[in-house]
């Protein structure tokens, strides 16, 4: 049986090394790359897999190469890497098209759970009108200011902007997304997000 192909994006040799180890060992093959220019030089002829992408790169970020990816019409699914705890950029990403995002560094079960959910998506294609209707009904199960709530949160704002915004605490904006995560039914802050994209929340956020 043919192993699954991960296309892997990092400046960091070290991250370079244990992630491949990681993937190897788990069953993946990985192909490494040392910056997101480099890979965009070559994914034209890579064979379909699911990208490993670092956020914070030299020349081109992992943003701009999402960017670059989306305009060259590379379907590949995308999972984010970042070092930063980067909320805004990690919900840009989101807004992009990225399956995930992880943080480094990522904790084994996080990172396969992440690449299989890539792999899933890249094996079928997303019916994305059923997407749209089953995160409307899934919204339509929150309150109004649970909706706010996650709103600021598509948009990329930290807790205390949005309590501010709301005239609460930050301490009630993180009970409040609290149960937005369990009214949706999910258990990761992606998942969350990407029920909020597609039901066209967080469109007047970062651009």
């Amino acid at each position: 049986m043919e192993k699954k192909l991960v296309h892997l994006v990092d400046d960091d040799p070290a991250i370079r090394r244990s992630v491949s180890f990681v993937l190897k060992t788990s069953g993946f093959d990985v192909r490494s790359y040392e910056s997101g220019v480099i890979f965009l030089k070559e994914v034209r002829h890579a064979a379909p897999g699911c990208i490993l992408l670092d956020i914070r790169m030299p020349e081109k970020d992992g943003l701009e190469v999402q960017r670059d990816l989306n305009a060259m019409g590379i379907s590949m699914p995308v999972v984010m890497l970042t070092g930063h705890g980067d909320v805004t950029a990690a919900v840009q990403a989101m807004k992009e098209g990225a399956v995930d995002f992880l943080e480094k560094p990522s904790d084994k079960d996080d990172l396969l759970r992440a690449i299989n959910t890539a792999f899933v998506r890249l094996e079928r294609s997303e019916d994305v009108a059923g997407a749209e209707s089953e995160a409307q009904v899934r919204i339509a199960a929150l309150t109004p200011r649970e909706r706010e709530v996650l709103e600021g949160l598509a948009q990329g704002l930290p807790n205390k902007t949005i309590a501010y915004d709301l005239g609460i605490s930050p301490r009630t904006v993180e009970v409040h997304r609290a149960n937005v995560m369990t009214k949706l039914r999910v258990h990761t802050f992606p998942d969350a997000l990407r029920i909020a994209f597609a039901a066209g929340l967080g469109k007047s956020g970062v651009s």
